[in-house]
């Protein structure tokens, strides 16, 4: 589990992680200053609970939890705050929970044991299974799925390569059509893509992997075994199964591979 906590008092903050780390020994915690900083974070790691102050200098906690519900629809936001007016706002934006300040061990506890998306991290035995390493390839009960059009397919492997990070149409359009520019002509056939992408994992039962949220969508990675997110999780067992290649059969992933490239070396 992974746990980001913002607050732009350095004293707050400090204490805000350490009560974190007492109350989930096993979760990764880290602590921004900044809310830049907190959402650049969010945007290139895959995040449970995000724990916000609300009164900060600049991007301000309800602006913040906006930008992140939008990235990371399943993301369990907790305020922590020392102003009560603010519930109608967390209430609107479906927040998991609302801590008053100072925060006290038994209300942290509380929230994090009721959170209103409780992560659920993959096993051996999830039906979905994801293959990065080598070629990109999707399994569901242990059957390799049939794809009729090949974009298709490279579509649910970019939300996969963005870690329940979302993605809008536009987005999606530059990956699988490089060169062409964005028009009406090229949305359509994007959309007719996520369609088809949509009509084969319901055919399989699996559409709950993806989570849609206004123009946006993405995978929810508690509900896939794939061996790219195992292996940011240092599992040994993903690390040594790591070839040096990455999504061969797309080359908008060489950025990524590069990424585990220098894991590989560093770590």
């Amino acid at each position: 589990m992974n746990i980001i906590a913002v607050d732009d008092e350095r004293l707050a903050l400090d204490n805000a992680v350490a009560l974190l780390k007492k109350a989930a020994p096993d979760a990764e915690v880290n602590g921004f200053l900044k809310s830049a900083a907190a959402f650049a974070y969010l945007s290139e790691h895959h995040v449970d609970i995000a724990v916000l102050d609300i009164k900060m200098a600049g991007l301000n906690g309800i602006a913040l939890a906006r930008k992140c519900k939008d990235l990371c629809p399943a993301l369990n936001i907790i305020f922590a705050t020392g102003y009560s007016e603010y519930a109608m706002d967390a209430l609107k934006l479906h927040a998991s929970g609302y801590i008053m300040k100072p925060i006290r061990m038994e209300d942290l506890r509380y929230e994090l044991d009721n959170l209103r998306n409780p992560p659920c991290h993959p096993s051996g035995e999830s039906r979905v299974r994801v293959q990065t390493f080598g070629n990109f390839e999707f399994f569901v009960d242990g059957q390799p799925v049939k794809w009729p059009r090949t974009k298709s397919k490279e579509c649910l492997a970019y939300l996969i390569d963005r870690k329940g990070a979302t993605a809008t149409i536009a987005e999606i359009s530059a990956v699988l059509w490089e060169d062409r520019p964005y028009d009406r002509a090229l949305q359509n056939n994007t959309q007719k893509v996520l369609s088809d992408m949509m009509k084969v994992l319901k055919d399989a039962g699996v559409q709950d992997i993806v989570i849609k949220s206004r123009n946006r969508i993405a995978i929810d990675t508690a509900k896939v075994d794939c061996d790219y997110y195992r292996f940011l999780e240092m599992d040994m067992m993903a690390v040594n199964s790591y070839c040096g290649q990455y999504m061969a059969n797309y080359s908008w992933a060489e950025l990524t591979l590069g990424e585990l490239e220098r894991k590989t070396i560093y770590e």
